[in-house]
């Protein structure tokens, strides 16, 4: 049998996918010349870091519907902790 991937794998997987095509698109766009270069040897931080800003507002909007899809299942597992914790707590008041 095989088994689909969860909802956080997905939405990990969706936000690395993003963010290595924007580490690409903005090293093309150094290599060409038409995003600045960064300072001196720091080309290869320069392009990581910008891709992390470029890709993060990208992923916030893209992304929406499988945040709110991961949010709720860890919201209903938060449920289920805090209610068996709550029914472990009345086990131990009433003994």
């Amino acid at each position: 049998m095989i088994r689909q991937p969860g909802v956080t794998v997905r939405y990990t997987m969706a936000r690395i996918a993003i963010f290595i095509g924007c580490m690409v698109v903005i090293a093309a766009l150094v290599r060409v010349g038409a995003v600045p270069r960064g300072l001196g040897d720091s080309n290869g931080i320069w392009v990581l870091l910008l891709a992390l800003v470029v890709s993060a507002p990208i992923s916030f909007v893209v992304l929406r519907k499988q945040r709110d899809e991961m949010s709720m299942k860890v919201s209903g597992r938060l449920d289920k902790a805090r209610a068996k914790l709550e029914a472990n707590r009345a086990a131990e008041d009433a003994e």
